[in-house]
């Protein structure tokens, strides 16, 4: 009788439910059209920034996208080994000779044979490596008894970080790091665990650092990633370089104002002063043409696109599912931090995109893809559920 007196209200609410998880869907496609006018505006003054490139990265990524939404997802969660090796391969292919392409001092993109378009694996890499490590942490089912277990998650996050750093692509390779960790995290870690960890990461770094500054010790640091840690902490000190950069960026978000001097009218970037304005410091870009205005609808946007992520996941059951979606939270939430906390001080200097507004293909396509995924989450939820 009890079967009898759900099956309506069941029914009713499977029939109700969308196909699409809307909140999520719609602040996405309203960060992709926000992107795109941002991009338009760049390309008046930019010759760089080709608007034509951008749609075509926006028009792949929409059908990337749909094509994640109606792929079940739930079949990655028996892969891990499949998952590990295109994890591998695809940080590797930009350093097979033929293939790779070197801009901005890394080889971290892959030309396309017979074309000019070129595109970063390692974009990809980050929706594989959270796909693999929301598999691995899965089968725990929410809690870690083991430390080698734990040891075991960390050792296959390393290998994707140490293969970017090859490029070397260390802000990815910092995406990459912070997602897998988030993801272990949620997979049951005990907490102690988690704290050592931290605490011998930070150690680890303090080393690297100090060893690069001083003479005669290894450098693992590249020079230009030391140089943008010290203008970090003073920007005084580099300013034709990277402290430049910084004082450029924060005088764009500065002289934008309350609503901003208007579409065309970025007169940082378009009189040449803020390097990068249409990929790194799009967020400077965006603050200087449509002001705090502008900036807050943005970071209302990332808002909602977040944090219905999270609900979602708070909402699924099953533990790859709810992992990839947390994956998927991370990722956004870490670029966000950084690229709009480097344009204003308060983070370092990196590469590291802001999703979907930044300039480039790889990125857009790889931000889309991971709107898919988070609907076909969503689209595989049991009906009755």
């Amino acid at each position: 009788m009890s079967k009898n007196l759900r099956s309506p209200r069941a029914g009713a609410s499977a029939r109700n439910r969308s196909n699409f998880y809307r909140p999520q869907l719609l602040s996405a496609l309203a960060l992709v059209g926000f992107g795109a006018l941002v991009i338009w505006t760049a390309s008046l003054s930019i010759s760089e920034a080709s608007f034509f490139r951008q749609c075509l990265g926006i028009a792949l990524g929409l059908a990337a996208a749909l094509v994640m939404w109606r792929y079940d997802y739930r079949v990655l969660a028996n892969t891990t080994k499949a998952l590990l090796i295109a994890d591998v391969v695809l940080m590797l292919l930009p350093l097979v000779p033929g293939l790779s392409h070197t801009a901005k001092g890394a080889t971290g993109w892959v030309k396309v044979p017979f074309s000019t378009f070129t595109f970063q694996p390692s974009e990809f890499a980050k929706l594989v490596t959270i796909y693999l490590m929301a598999a691995l942490g899965a089968e725990y089912n929410g809690r870690i008894e083991a430390l080698k277990d734990y040891m075991k998650l960390c050792g296959i996050l390393v290998i994707p970080f140490l293969l970017i750093l090859l490029q070397p692509d260390l802000g990815t390779g910092l995406i990459v790091l912070v997602t897998g960790a988030s993801i272990i995290i949620c997979s049951g870690a005990k907490r102690r665990w988690v704290v050592v960890t931290i605490a011998c990461i930070v150690l680890f770094a303090t080393v690297v650092v100090v060893t690069s500054m001083t003479p005669g010790l290894p450098h693992l640091l590249k020079p230009y990633q030391l140089n943008r840690l010290i203008v970090f902490v003073d920007s005084s000190v580099d300013p034709s370089g990277n402290g430049y950069n910084l004082q450029q960026a924060k005088i764009a978000v500065g002289s934008g104002g309350l609503l901003g001097k208007g579409i065309g009218h970025a007169s940082q970037a378009g009189s040449g002063f803020l390097p990068e304005a249409h990929t790194d410091f799009v967020f400077a870009f965006l603050a200087e043409e449509f002001g705090f205005i502008g900036s807050a609808l943005l970071l209302g946007l990332f808002s909602i696109l977040i944090f219905s992520t999270i609900t979602l996941a708070q909402r699924v059951e099953a533990p790859f599912g709810k992992l990839v979606l947390v994956g998927i939270a991370t990722m956004w939430s870490f670029q966000l931090l950084q690229n709009v906390g480097m344009c204003i001080g308060i983070m370092p200097i990196t590469g590291i995109p802001l999703p979907f507004i930044s300039y480039g293909s790889s990125s857009m396509l790889t931000q889309l893809m991971a709107v898919g995924m988070v609907q076909s989450v969503w689209n595989h939820i049991p009906k009755t559920a």
